[in-house]
């Protein structure tokens, strides 16, 4: 348990860094919209400053989170959105006592560097099992309740965003936005992968032990044909389940200790269809 506090905590700590690094060195210099509540914090700062009213981004992007987070406490899970709200908290705090200098002078280079890091931040925090708050609470709230990421459903909210920033500020700006919007989003769906499912066919001599083992570390059901080796001749099983993405290598990993000589074929589950168990994210 001290392990996995201390790696949410590292992944939390390094996400706000990454967070805030790309907001200073990245989308400042070239007036970009980041996404989500960030997004919004920053053009209400905008709003209100072209108003003669100041609005700091850091205390919107915590003002912002604090109903969703009250929400998302009750349904997600406590630890999540407390580790969640620590994210965002060093990442507004980043954004005030650090201060980058601009990388790149190109717009391009600013949006595909910048959309690409902004990404990597969110997976980061959500592969150490927690998140930049925000529109991650509603998209992993949702996704939780059906079973399937929401990503693409959350770009188009930024994208309905940034038109409003379109109409205010120029076009210009809130089209070079939304590509990085669509560079952080894919990045996203590149590295996340918890809601992605595999089947494992896993071939063994052994399918009594490997399959309590299996059922100890997991709450999948399993299918089992008995049958035989075609060169050896020798009686084995092919066993059949449906896992997450996220579930594979430590199933492997426990599964290689019971029997080491083992067989699995890991194969891409496009369609799944029935009841499937989505491990809490606390």
């Amino acid at each position: 348990m001290k392990k996995r506090y201390l790696i949410m905590t590292a992944a939390v700590f390094a996400s706000a860094l990454l967070q805030a690094f790309t907001m200073n060195a990245f989308l400042e210099p070239v007036g970009l919209l980041p996404s989500g509540f960030t997004g919004i914090a920053s053009l209400l700062s905008k709003i209100l400053g072209s108003a003669g009213i100041h609005f700091s981004t850091s205390l919107g992007m915590v003002l912002l989170n604090i109903p969703v987070a009250i929400f998302c406490y009750q349904h997600i899970g406590k630890k999540f959105v407390l580790f969640s709200m620590l994210q965002v908290l060093l990442s507004s705090i980043f954004l005030q006592i650090i201060k980058f200098d601009p990388l790149f002078n190109d717009v391009l280079l600013n949006i595909c560097f910048g959309g690409f890091i902004y990404g990597l931040a969110i997976s980061i925090a959500l592969k150490g099992n927690a998140s930049t708050a925000g529109m991650d609470f509603i998209a992993l709230y949702v996704s939780n309740r059906i079973g399937k990421s929401i990503w693409q459903y959350v770009f188009v909210f930024n994208c309905c965003l940034l038109c409003i920033f379109g109409a205010l500020f120029g076009w210009e700006h809130a089209g070079y936005s939304i590509l990085f919007q669509f560079i952080s989003t894919r990045t996203i769906d590149s590295f996340y992968h918890r809601f992605k499912r595999v089947t494992l066919q896993i071939t063994t001599q052994k399918p009594d032990k490997v399959i309590k083992e299996f059922i100890r570390i997991s709450r999948h059901g399993m299918s089992v044909v008995d049958g035989h080796g075609g060169y050896s001749g020798q009686p084995m099983s092919l066993l059949h389940t449906v896992v997450s993405t996220y579930e594979v290598q430590d199933i492997l990993f426990h599964l290689k200790e019971v029997d080491p000589k083992i067989i699995v074929n890991v194969l891409p589950t496009e369609t799944f269809v029935g009841t499937f168990y989505q491990k809490p994210l606390d």
